[in-house]
């Protein structure tokens, strides 16, 4: 996924859905380099990770 669209995700009130490694993940925020973001599993667990932008993946 591009950085733009990371940052369009995280300043909308919409439930966009994104995945990462086929699993469904909310973005919590991105580094200053643009390069990784945070993310958790949607669900129950909030366990946080770092992840490569661009392994993110938009579900339309």
């Amino acid at each position: 996924m591009e950085i733009n669209r990371v940052r369009q995700i995280l300043s909308s009130s919409a439930d966009i859905d994104v995945e990462y490694q086929g699993a469904a993940v909310w973005i919590d925020d991105i580094s200053e380099d643009g390069l990784t973001a945070t993310v958790h599993l949607r669900g129950p667990l909030e366990q946080r990770t770092i992840v490569p932008v661009r392994d993110l993946h938009e579900i339309s």
